[in-house]
């Protein structure tokens, strides 16, 4: 299959970049498409964004698209007594329910649906990737693991389970809000985390229902 590949610059709009005329210039520099973070930042914020986008688009007579990125559900570690950790190859430690703050032997994961997915030997990576860690015994409220890569771990530090379907839905009621209001003001795409099966992306075709890419 022959595919005509052009590429595009994207560039994230946030409180430094956001105001008509810092918008106006990367757009002059080579932006192709503008990305409104919706995990930051508020709707009035993000509707002076696209308004900015707008008013550039005309100054400069050529189309600019707006991306609303939608946060989607943040699966998190607890918190450690001492703020960090550190880790390494070979460290043991568990993961479970209890909301007591952790230390090297134990921390909490407030999530209950990942341990039902968990299985022995699978593979989780936590802080966007920089600690990555094997599933050892487990039940539906703990799980025993081991640090495979990384040296430290902190609060609140993300968690991802690449090798299971984790049963929570990829748009979180916040995502709906948001959506609605995306759409509302016009965005062109919408760009969608933590998909993980087909549905999700069906889901969130449905609820666009033709207004957005």
């Amino acid at each position: 299959m022959n595919r005509a590949r052009r590429a595009r610059i994207v560039a994230t709009l946030g409180p430094a970049s956001r105001a008509p005329g810092t918008v106006k210039a990367l757009a002059q520099a080579g932006v192709d498409v503008f990305r409104l973070n919706f995990s930051h930042g508020s709707h009035e914020d993000h509707a002076a964004a696209l308004k900015a986008v707008r008013g550039a688009e005309l100054a400069l007579k050529r189309p600019l698209g707006v991306l609303a990125d939608l946060q989607g559900p943040k699966l998190r570690l607890g918190r450690f007594a001492n703020v960090e950790i550190d880790v390494g190859p070979g460290h043991k430690m568990r993961f479970d329910l209890d909301p007591t703050p952790g230390d090297e032997t134990r921390v909490q994961m407030p999530h209950p649906e990942i341990f039902k997915a968990l299985r022995t030997g699978m593979l989780l990576l936590l802080d966007d990737g920089r600690v990555r860690l094997r599933v050892g015994e487990r039940t539906d409220e703990w799980a025993d693991v081991t640090v495979e890569s990384g040296s430290k771990l902190s609060d609140r530090k993300g968690v991802a389970v690449p090798e299971a379907v984790v049963p929570v839905s990829a748009l979180t009621p916040k995502d709906r809000e948001d959506l609605a209001f995306a759409l509302r003001i016009g965005v062109d795409w919408v760009a969608l985390s933590f998909v993980q099966t087909a549905e999700d992306m069906a889901e969130l075709k449905r609820l666009v229902g033709g207004k957005a890419a």
